[in-house]
């Protein structure tokens, strides 16, 4: 291990980088700023998220499950809750959806966010 390494930012790839930070910043309660030109949130931590809008290429939605030939998913995040079906509705109003495919018994659900990532919201 690298002596004091730790994790300073986590860059998401998307189309509309505003919208998406804007929804995480909702979902987690964490700080929206803009940093290097570009739409970022801050957790106590000081771990930097960045939404990373790119003109050189054409943004695609990940499928998932993943198919093969399809675009795969370009990042998961995995939040633990205390109350999951709430979190779940609370996710909805903010802009995500329930995947149609579930593979996590009543412990573990996974959601798309604006921009079609898949995240999982599971019981503590």
């Amino acid at each position: 291990m690298i002596k004091g390494i730790c994790i300073d930012n986590i860059a998401i790839d998307c189309k509309d980088g505003v919208k998406l930070r804007d929804f995480y910043a909702e979902l987690l309660g964490l700080e929206s700023f803009i940093m290097y030109d570009l739409p970022a949130l801050r957790s106590q931590s000081g771990l930097v998220l960045f939404f990373k809008e790119d003109a050189d290429f054409e943004y695609v939605k990940p499928v998932w499950p993943e198919e093969i030939g399809k675009q795969q998913k370009q990042m998961h995040f995995g939040f633990q809750v205390d109350d999951l079906p709430s979190a779940v509705l609370q996710a909805e109003a903010l802009g995500a959806c329930k995947a149609e495919s579930q593979f996590g018994g009543d412990y573990l659900v996974t959601m798309f966010d604006p921009e079609g990532h898949p995240f999982c919201l599971s019981a503590k």
